[in-house]
């Protein structure tokens, strides 16, 4: 299996030129961050994992739950996201790829150590720009084809069901 394993605000903090967190509410950009990456999730088809921090929020228990078709975790107190993913990607099995969006170079260390690979936010947002245009690609050259019963026959059948339909 394939995870990518996403620290939210750490994400949320390094794009400042999608969320403006001095005059858009920290929820409005959770939610537009989660549409962008269950988008994101659709193009790619990995396993996608968003993990905020709730660790100064007393007496909070961590809180797993899907957003569209990816798992949100928020962390319980005195836990960061960074205890989440470094343990998720400890517990991970040998065969799983784990992939871990931080732009902080100590969780990245660890991450690395533990066996998983490190993508920067910028990187995220790279990959993600490339795959929305490859896939709208796509779109638009299948939408520009015919798409009839017809147009799906291969050559033999068509003369086939042609010379049937004149006699």
């Amino acid at each position: 299996m394939e995870y990518l394993l996403i620290d939210g605000y750490n994400v949320i903090n390094n794009w400042r030129d999608i969320f403006n967190l001095k005059n858009e509410p920290l929820e409005d950009c959770r939610e537009r961050l989660l549409n962008l990456l269950s988008n994101f999730q659709g193009y790619k088809g990995v396993n996608v994992i968003v993990v905020f921090d709730a660790h100064l929020v007393k007496e909070s228990r961590q809180i797993e739950e899907k957003f569209d078709n990816i798992t949100v975790v928020y962390t319980k107190e005195k836990e960061s996201a960074d205890v989440y993913i470094e343990r998720f990607v400890y517990n991970a099995h040998e065969d799983d790829i784990v992939r871990v969006v931080t732009s902080d170079y100590l969780e990245q260390r660890m991450v690395l150590t533990g066996g998983g690979i490190r993508v920067t936010p910028k990187e995220l947002k790279l990959e993600m720009q490339i795959e929305k245009r490859e896939t709208n690609e796509k779109i638009k050259h299948i939408g520009m084809r015919r798409n009839t019963i017809m147009s799906n026959l291969d050559q033999e059948l068509l003369e086939i069901l042609e010379k049937m339909r004149r006699q």
